[in-house]
């Protein structure tokens, strides 16, 4: 077994660690971990109990910076933490300086970026990518190929279908004054986005609000409130069978 283990790593009891994995310096891994083959975690990572991280995945990752980019940071980011019972997929990246909830699934080909917390219990789908400084809160569904742009929120109990695009720009790359108003979109609780919609910065879908598929929302969204259409207009209310109210969750 070709495996790398730093001497200041933390490898409790029962961790299994696979061919050609990484462990750098100063993670720690909690017992019942099982990684996979070719996994690097990188330097102080924080795993949890019973995590499962499978092949090719790359944990801590540090960010990159254009020299040109809008965001720019000389700050090294904090450590990574993973928390208990978590199953992470094939060829994940999850960058440092993020936060991961307890029992949170992420799918195969994911990318978590920076800055980034992520609440108990929520599923991160196949080839989603979550930008930084978002947060996520617990119980949500974020589906195959949905983005989630840089400075959004998600609150609890909600639901982004796939290829669901969200932006936080609408300056489009042009001129000064679009770095005064990058605004992400915010989703509050039980709020559920269909599939292939497009939310435009600063939209807030309020509490049980509902967007059809395909919309294009160019407005903010009513609580308990259907939007459908290009540019998306209210059609119904949501139906009261459908309200978070009435799931009988926590």
């Amino acid at each position: 077994m070709n495996t790398f283990i730093d001497k200041t790593a933390g490898i409790d009891s029962n961790v299994e660690i696979g061919n050609f994995s990484s462990i750098m310096k100063n993670v720690k891994i909690g017992k019942g971990t099982v990684i996979g083959n070719c996994v690097t975690i990188n330097e102080g990572t924080i795993i949890g109990e019973k995590v499962r991280i499978d092949d090719n995945s790359v944990i801590g990752k540090r960010p990159l910076r254009a020299k040109w980019s809008v965001v720019q940071s000389s700050e090294m980011e904090t450590n990574l933490t993973i928390g208990n019972e978590c199953l992470i997929g094939a060829q994940v990246i999850v960058y440092a300086g993020s936060n991961i909830g307890n029992y949170v699934l992420i799918a195969d080909s994911a990318q978590i970026r920076e800055k980034i917390t992520i609440g108990d219990y929520t599923i991160i789908g196949r080839n989603v990518t979550v930008e930084q400084k978002t947060n996520i809160g617990k119980k949500c569904k974020l589906e195959t190929d949905c983005y989630i742009t840089a400075y959004s929120l998600i609150e609890d109990f909600c639901f982004v279908a796939p290829k669901v695009t969200t932006a936080n720009d609408n300056y489009i790359g042009r001129t000064e004054e679009r770095k005064k108003h990058f605004k992400g979109i915010t989703i509050r609780r039980g709020g559920r986005i269909g599939a292939g919609a497009v939310i435009l910065p600063g939209i807030e879908i309020k509490e049980d609000g509902v967007v059809g598929a395909g919309a294009v929302v160019t407005s903010n969204v009513p609580a308990k409130k259907i939007v459908v259409g290009v540019p998306a207009k209210v059609l119904s209310d949501v139906p009261d069978e459908q309200l978070l109210e009435n799931q009988g969750w926590e």
